[in-house]
């Protein structure tokens, strides 16, 4: 892997192929890819683990991924947790699939989840 941001849709899912990829084969603990933002706005993350993603979302972002996981029925929410000192909550998703599969649930819950734009920039911050 030699890239390690995009900010389009066929580049990003490619990003997304090459870097789950690379997690399996190395059989790393954590894949976290981190789309951009405003500075004044925390970064939305996705962290993969063998077929656990984590995320961390606002109620309003929990919706959404429920909507979402409605179209990808290899995925269903495995945990719920609402830490009492942080806002929002932590959602563990089961997602098996071919790396493929799992690359264009991740581009779709960055912008269907977290309202990112079709041009949204994301970097792979750990493989």
């Amino acid at each position: 892997m030699t890239r390690f941001d995009a900010d389009t849709p066929t580049d990003r899912r490619k990003l997304f192929v090459d870097a789950i990829t690379a997690h399996r084969e190395r059989d790393s603990a954590f894949l976290t890819v981190e789309a951009e933002t405003d500075p004044d706005e925390p970064s939305p993350w996705i962290q993969t683990s063998r077929d656990t993603l984590n995320m961390d979302c606002t109620d309003e972002e929990l919706d959404r991924l429920k909507d979402l996981l409605g179209e990808f029925p290899a995925f269903t929410v495995d945990e719920v947790t609402r830490p009492d000192e942080a806002e929002g909550t932590n959602v563990r998703v089961v997602g098996r699939g071919d790396a493929n599969r799992v690359a264009q649930f991740v581009d779709r819950a960055f912008v269907e989840v977290y309202e990112r734009s079709e041009e949204y920039r994301v970097w792979v911050a750990d493989v």
